[in-house]
């Protein structure tokens, strides 16, 4: 199974970015979405950047996310 989760860009150089999510931190490559900025949402798989999100989808999918992990710890 995979699975790719939004994160968001916290600094940014060339093809590459340090992205940000419950206090975990990695460096992706962006080059396959285009232009982002710091600040940005992006989907996250394998290292890659995949799509960018609008900030309200990217809240909404985490979330959802976030009520998952509740149940099945529950």
């Amino acid at each position: 199974m995979c699975l790719a989760v939004p994160m968001k860009i916290k600094k940014k150089k060339g093809n590459t970015a340090t992205v940000f999510l419950g206090g975990i931190e990695r460096n992706i490559d962006i080059s396959l979405v285009g232009k982002v900025k710091v600040g940005d949402y992006v989907i996250v798989h394998a290292g890659f950047a995949i799509q960018k999100l609008g900030k309200n989808e990217a809240e909404a999918t985490l979330k959802l996310l976030d009520e998952m992990k509740d149940e099945i710890y529950r």
